[in-house]
């Protein structure tokens, strides 16, 4: 009597809400069948998991690496900054003074017989980096007329 009570709760458990069974052989087939399910359900979540564990792993990596390529990518771009800015502080038309070698100095004469380094680039005509527009000397005597 006391088995029968077990497998009428066994078959309300298996079916809420529909009329127990009282065969023990469908209550137990009806049992083997949704143990069966519900192991095929956990193995398919067990492989969910694993999935999306390797992929968490997988984002994790990928995110190591973008943040190294951003610390490169910040450290080029100060240094390019540098650049910049050092290239912003001297004129555009002359070579830092660093650049110019020292067989290009020539020492001129200030007053009381100092010598003072006078920058020159000896053999380089500068006329020749100038517009041709500019360099036309056609018309100099009616634009610039002589001074007395």
């Amino acid at each position: 009597m006391m088995d029968m009570i077990r497998f009428v709760e066994l078959g309300s458990i298996l079916e809420p809400g529909r009329p127990a069974k009282t065969d023990k052989t469908a209550i137990l087939i009806d049992a083997v069948r949704m143990v069966t399910q519900l192991r095929g359900e956990a193995q398919k979540l067990k492989d969910t998991n694993q999935g999306l564990q390797e992929k968490i792993k997988d984002l994790k990596a990928e995110k190591n690496e973008l943040r190294d390529q951003k610390q490169r990518l910040k450290a080029e771009k100060e240094k390019l900054e540098q650049q910049l800015k050092s290239l912003n502080g001297q004129p555009s038309f002359m070579p830092p003074p660093a650049a110019i070698p020292a067989a290009f100095a020539v020492q001129g004469q200030a007053h009381g017989n100092k010598l003072v380094p006078f920058i020159s680039y000896p053999g380089v005509a500068m006329w020749q980096f100038m517009p041709p527009a500019a360099v036309d000397t056609s018309q100099d005597h009616v634009l610039r007329p002589p001074v007395a």
